[in-house]
């Protein structure tokens, strides 16, 4: 029996759904074709990913092709209710409520791996790591799994290099048309609605410390130059720091930028990324916010430790008041900004994640054999299937190579 809040916002969640499914082309061709060919009758699917609107058209199409469809949310914060709701009254088994306790999530994770499923599909590496604990036989079904973000391959490829991956998994975040559009596009435009939004103020002639240059990283700092802001770079990786700095940035250690910015955004995966001896040096009125996964890289415990006092200033902002009267601000907890405090990613970008997704699923139930337990890379005709698809939905014309072009690039 499904867990969510409340059964009677449904209606408002149904039409999120419908708002989202008519900009989403490659899925809808998807589904169209799932319903004909039942690609998953008989196959339980268990779904951990940020519960809103895109999510459950992922969901609707799966179930289209003849799948149990179990859904929960993948963050405390990111979880829409009436999105929730609605999938609940259209059939789905859904455990999951925004503002969930950590006790009540990870219930939540674990009453959708009770089906037993055949395949996860996974945000950040909660489900597999259930099954890897005192959860293990759930996963006794378990043909292959898809992960979506960076944080959950990392963690899958600990388990391989410890050689403690008991499963096969699927790394959808480096399909091309995952973490090249997604992580970048997406991960840029809706981290910025998100904080526009929370606090209705002015990104333009502000400072923006962005931590982290990968493609979110870069997502990041790309649209808040567009909107104004001067980018300060913080990197760990060398080559990353070079790359922001010849993309015209200016890289510096957090030591120093903490006295300089106005926003600090993180984009690791990694923790600690802002402490304790940040906040002693940041200046009143900033804007504190993530956009990894995991709610680790801006220490909460040093942030309350080191003021005398916080409260909420209004919703997804809390303050933190330090000793000598400086006011730092917190958005969305320090969880994924653009799902705690925002609707996540355009509709368009998530319909080509998603078609990874859903096509990866399908490779996954129609393998005979299964698979080993290692990371796979999603099959290159997938990833190429979805891109020309996404192009013909955009009525984008290209050029193809000739047989004599196609002979020349693979010889010597």
């Amino acid at each position: 029996m499904s867990i969510i809040r409340d059964i009677s916002i449904a209606a408002s969640g149904r039409k999120k759904i419908e708002w989202v499914a008519s900009s989403m082309p490659v899925l809808n061709e998807i589904k169209a074709r799932f319903e004909a060919e039942q690609p998953f009758r008989g196959r339980k699917i268990s779904m951990s990913i940020h519960l809103e609107a895109k999510t459950a058209y992922l969901a609707k199409t799966l179930a289209a092709g003849g799948a149990e469809v179990y859904v929960t949310g993948c963050n405390p914060l990111s979880t829409q209710d009436d999105v929730a709701a609605a999938l609940v009254d259209e059939g789905f088994e859904v455990f999951a409520w925004h503002g969930a306790t950590e006790d009540e999530y990870i219930s939540h994770l674990v009453e959708t791996l009770k089906c037993v499923p055949d395949i996860i599909i996974d945000d950040g590496g909660d489900l597999i790591g259930l099954l890897h604990g005192e959860y293990e036989r759930f996963g006794k079904n378990l043909i292959a799994g898809c992960e979506e973000t960076t944080t959950g391959i990392s963690r899958l490829y600990a388990r391989k290099k410890a050689g403690k991956l008991k499963y096969a998994m699927f790394a959808v975040n480096n399909a091309n048309c995952k973490h090249l559009f997604d992580n970048r596009h997406g991960t840029g435009q809706s981290v910025w609605d998100a904080i526009m939004n929370s606090t209705n103020l002015l990104i333009a002639g502000k400072c923006a410390v962005v931590a982290g240059y990968g493609f979110c990283g870069k997502g990041i700092a790309m649209r808040g130059r567009g909107l104004g802001a001067r980018v300060i770079i913080c990197e760990t990786n060398p080559f990353r720091a070079l790359e922001a700095y010849a993309d015209g940035y200016t890289v510096m250690p957090m030591d120093k930028a903490a006295e300089i910015g106005d926003i600090f955004i993180t984009a690791t995966g990694c923790r600690d990324i802002i402490v304790k001896r940040h906040f002693a040096r940041m200046k009143d009125g900033v804007l504190l916010c993530n956009a990894g996964h995991f709610d680790v890289e801006i220490n909460k415990k040093d942030l309350s430790e080191a003021a005398c006092e916080e409260f909420e200033r209004k919703p997804n902002i809390r303050g933190y008041r330090m000793k000598d009267g400086r006011m730092l601000n917190l958005i969305g907890e320090g969880r994924l900004v653009n799902l705690a405090a925002g609707n996540g990613h355009p509709a368009e970008i998530m319909d080509l994640s998603f078609a990874i997704q859903a096509l990866t699923a399908q490779y996954i139930s129609r393998r005979e054999g299964g698979f080993t337990p290692d990371v796979y890379p999603v099959p290159p005709e997938i990833d190429e299937q979805v891109a020309r698809v996404k192009l013909k939905a955009e009525g984008i014309e290209y050029d193809e190579l000739t047989a004599a072009q196609r002979d020349y690039l693979s010889g010597w």
